[in-house]
């Protein structure tokens, strides 16, 4: 394989769990960034020359934490310099080719009362999970230099004020696990917007993040809101073989062939979603899983019950309100019959805040559209179509636009 490939796939593949094993030995997030980083550039000018080692991910382990242990040799003045310098040389013989998975550590690290509430899930998406500052941004709907700030200083809190790299006590772990869960949430979104599966890291998010959601159900099985997430992706992930045609067509939900969606994966997300809801304590995860198990629920029936939808929305928007619960409950509204309504209820969003949200606009000319406001649902679909990333989706729209239909559009 090709030096350059090579490393590209070993970062995609480890970028979280090394980051995670290195947070937590260093105690600094950013140094553990900052060490990787020159691990990672390492590769590129030694493995042109001495080819690429037989362990990858291990090469790139060793020559981190030597590259920590030279920083802090550095700054040998500090008190706890010695004994930072025993926990990075710990187990570091380069013969050594596994390390644990502390990524589910640092999520709770990430979450920490003492880190600023605004920072500790992009933090999680970036540190944890390896996203990148403009993709955390875009998502949390705010600047890639506002993001950037947020992340610097949340990774000076957690050097400055010490906080420890270990899972919290029992009786902490509930005031930090919707911040966890968010970011495993946010994590799968950026995985499953690949359609076409194009990008191999998003793919292994994908992976990854339902491998965590799992996580948090074994550390905390009495949570239900826990197994309303992973209630939640499987429900998604189930549909992933019908989000695209034979031809590579994006197809919308409302038009998926329900035969290729995946049924183990489905009843198994019921299971979930069921040992969730026996707790008692609605959720917001358990409120966005039950949204999409009456959507599964055309694959026995035939069947969608929009009007049900609309009330579970109802519900979320009171447990947690967002943009995105907002546009799941107008789309919802339409498909009741009712698009005036619908349009009013997205209309009356800050249109500072959905300015780039192409979600939004989509929604919006599909609504126009509907009521025969022919000009403005056209401005509405070009608004979509330069805000839309995935070509698929672009075609998708452009069809909409110019064929005039009235389908569902784009989610």
């Amino acid at each position: 394989m090709d030096a350059r490939r090579a490393a590209e796939a070993a970062a995609r593949a480890s970028y979280g769990r090394l980051i995670a094993y290195l947070s937590a030995r260093c105690r600094d997030v950013a140094a553990a960034e900052d060490a990787l980083g020159d691990a990672l550039r390492a590769a590129l000018e030694t493995w042109p020359r001495d080819g690429v080692p037989a362990r990858p991910e291990a090469w790139l382990l060793t020559t981190a934490r030597r590259r920590l242990i030279d920083r802090m040799r550095r700054e040998q003045a500090r008190d706890a310099a010695a004994e930072t310098l025993r926990l990075i040389a710990e187990q570091a013989s380069p013969e050594r080719d596994r390390f644990p998975d502390d990524r589910l550590k640092l999520l709770f690290v990430c979450a920490h009362p003492a880190i600023d509430p605004a920072a500790r899930t992009p933090l999680m998406l970036q540190a944890a999970l390896g996203l990148d500052a403009a993709r955390i941004a875009s998502a949390f709907l705010v600047s890639p230099a506002t993001m950037g700030q947020r992340l610097v200083r949340a990774k000076a809190k957690i050097r400055d004020a010490a906080i420890p790299f270990e899972v919290p006590e029992p009786a902490e772990l509930g005031g930090r696990l919707a911040a966890v869960l968010e970011a495993i949430y946010a994590a799968y979104g950026a995985g499953w917007e690949d359609v076409a599966g194009a990008d191999p890291r998003r793919a292994d998010l994908v992976e990854e993040t339902i491998w965590l959601a799992r996580l948090a159900v074994e550390l905390l099985p009495d949570e239900p809101e826990a197994k309303g997430l992973l209630a939640l992706l499987l429900h998604c992930e189930a549909r992933r073989p019908a989000r695209r045609g034979a031809d590579g067509r994006f197809v919308p939900l409302s038009e998926q062939d329900v035969r290729l969606w995946r049924r183990p994966m489905m009843a198994e997300a019921e299971r979930w979603l069921a040992a969730a809801s026996a707790a008692g304590h609605i959720g917001r995860y358990q409120l966005e899983a039950a949204i999409q198990s009456a959507h599964a629920e055309r694959a026995r029936s035939g069947q969608v019950d929009w009007a049900a939808i609309v009330h579970l929305y109802d519900g979320l928007a009171i447990v947690a309100p967002s943009v995105g619960a907002l546009l799941g409950r107008a789309a919802a509204l339409a498909q009741t019959g009712d698009p005036q309504a619908a349009l009013a209820a997205i209309d009356a969003v800050s249109q500072e805040v959905v300015a780039t949200h192409q979600p939004f606009w989509a929604l919006r000319a599909h609504l126009l559209r509907r009521l025969g406001r022919t000009d403005e649902a056209m401005l509405a679909y070009e608004r979509a179509i330069g805000l839309t990333e995935d070509p698929a989706v672009r075609d998708f729209l452009l069809d909409r636009m110019t064929t005039g239909s009235n389908g569902a559009p784009a989610r």
